[in-house]
């Protein structure tokens, strides 16, 4: 019978430092995120569209806040896609192959979680009084609060989304919050 061993290599250093990697960039975004005193939409739109982004207005709730409840809700699918990364990565089954391919996924989404907070943080710095970010990587969505959203302002949002991911400018939609 054989002893177990105990020695780390190196794939289980570098599989831990992604995953300590990845659980502190989830925890720096829910840290940054302030909280929001702005109210929910009801469900009404009025769609505007100024080149290839889309503007959605939309009214709001007195009794939900909006960007709070939207932050949570981001957070919350964020930590269960790292806990199935996390999961697939700690999986005593997988091939060399895979791990890899695993701790690929888990680096694409510790850069689109980076990529929102730093989209929120300049759009804020714009002048906006909240904003929340969502990106998959293959498009941006963009909640603002702000009483009217004009050409300058859009093109401006529009500037730091393509600036920081490599989304194409007809998959970036802009949603206003009043």
């Amino acid at each position: 019978m054989k002893k177990p061993s105990f020695i780390i290599g190196k794939k289980q250093i570098i599989m831990t430092c992604l995953t300590l990697m990845l659980a502190v960039a989830v925890y720096i975004n829910y840290a940054a995120a302030p909280a929001s005193s702005v109210k929910k939409d009801s469900g009404k739109e009025d769609t505007v569209t100024y080149g290839e982004t889309e503007f959605v207005n939309a009214e709001v709730r007195d009794d939900i806040d909006y960007f709070a409840q939207a932050r949570l809700d981001k957070m919350n699918d964020r930590d269960e896609a790292v806990q199935t990364l996390q999961a697939m990565i700690g999986g005593g089954d997988v091939t060399e192959d895979e791990m890899v391919v695993n701790a690929i996924d888990a680096v694409g989404v510790s850069k689109l979680i980076e990529s929102e907070g730093t989209i929120e943080s300049l759009i804020k710095a714009q002048g906006f009084a909240d904003c929340v970010a969502y990106l998959d990587g293959d498009s941006a969505k963009v909640v603002v609060k702000t009483e009217g959203l004009d050409k300058a302002q859009a093109a401006s949002i529009k500037e730091i989304i393509l600036g920081e991911t490599e989304v194409s400018p007809e998959n970036i939609r802009i949603f206003e919050v009043k």
